[in-house]
């Protein structure tokens, strides 16, 4: 007989029980103090040597900031585990409740993951001074066990060799023409968390009667958000119905034939937390981790890089590329997400019958 894989809302009761009891902490406790990068926190983390890093990055993204990273401090390796943000906290969920802990930090693209990780116990406090200093509250935990490192957007795009300019789509509901039926490619909310994200907000703001209606449209299912953009480079598909724009701003740049959308009716945002395990192997290194990759200096070169956003208030976007401002977004709600989950993806698989 198949084996049943458990839904998101059983991993979290079947692994809160264990949470608590291995570390117990109350949700609401006293901020830590914020911690500055000195010679000791290195040195400590030169001594554990290592840092198993979680994260639903695109690989060539995890890597270039892992290499920045190693470049910095030489004798502290990262080891990047990459998955999409739902693999990631189904693996994570089971590792726990087989008392594995091989993970020190988790950086995850469905900001909800930390929600019911901070609720079963399993994060630890840590504050980087530079959050402390200059991260808006909205995009940092009130205890201290996560902050937003990167934010990004699930937007429209399209292929410029296939699709004229003008007669690309503006909106969610011009995706329903009949001309584009067989010419789109999208990513799925069961694996990645961008698009669960994103899904959630389109569900909440359009209804599910939108995503029945675009099922119909023989769109190409694959998994991650960095897939669409892809697809749509190789001009696989004419439209991304969904993905993310940084993929496609980064192409675009690389001289790709493809150029972002921003729907009329809004784009889906995501802000992606990183977290460190109270179970962490290597804590001394995670923490080291963590307060690089927040400062101002780091952050500014993730984003230049990348073509992501930051929450930290003195970088800025690099020249050409637009700001979070000049879009009009739709709200991010991670609570809402995380209540939500298992009926998107169960609805979702009958829609389009992946």
């Amino acid at each position: 007989m198949k084996r049943r894989k458990p839904s998101r809302r059983e991993l979290i009761k079947g692994s809160a029980a264990l949470g608590f009891s291995l570390f117990a902490s109350p949700l609401r406790a006293a901020t830590p103090e914020p911690v500055a990068i000195t010679p000791q926190l290195i040195d400590a983390a030169k001594r554990e040597g290592k840092i198993v890093l979680y994260s639903a990055m695109d690989l060539p993204v995890g890597e270039k900031l892992g290499k920045a990273f190693e470049a910095q401090y030489p004798g502290v390796e990262i080891q990047i585990e990459r998955s999409g943000s739902e693999r990631l906290f189904q693996r994570i969920g089971q590792e726990f409740s087989s008392n594995i802990h091989a993970a020190d930090v988790i950086s995850t693209a469905d900001a909800s993951h930390v929600l019911s990780w901070k609720r079963n116990g399993w994060l630890v406090p840590f504050v980087p001074e530079d959050v402390a200093k200059y991260f808006p509250g909205q995009y940092r935990d009130a205890d201290g066990q996560f902050v937003t490192s990167r934010i990004w957007l699930s937007s429209l795009a399209y292929n410029t060799h296939l699709v004229k300019s003008a007669e690309a789509p503006t909106s969610f509901a011009d995706l329903l023409d009949p001309k584009w039926a067989g010419k789109m490619v999208k990513g799925h909310p069961a694996y990645s968390g961008t698009i669960m994200t994103a899904t959630f907000q389109i569900v909440r703001d359009l209804g599910w009667d939108y995503l029945e209606k675009l099922s119909k449209q023989r769109v190409m299912q694959v998994q991650s958000s960095t897939d669409p953009p892809k697809k749509l480079a190789l001009g696989e598909r004419a439209i991304m119905a969904d993905g993310n724009d940084y993929n496609v701003v980064m192409l675009k740049e690389a001289g790709q034939p493809v150029e972002p959308l921003y729907p009329s009716e809004g784009t889906p945002t995501i802000s992606g937390p990183t977290a460190i395990f109270a179970s962490a192997p290597h804590p001394n290194a995670a923490r080291l981790l963590q307060a690089w990759l927040h400062t101002r200096e780091t952050q500014q070169f993730f984003t230049d890089f990348t073509a992501q956003y930051s929450a930290h208030p003195q970088v800025t976007p690099k020249a050409g590329r637009r700001k979070l401002s000049d879009i009009k977004l739709m709200k991010e709600d991670a609570a809402g997400v995380e209540k939500m989950a298992d009926e998107i993806k169960t609805r979702y698989a009958r829609l389009f019958r992946v």
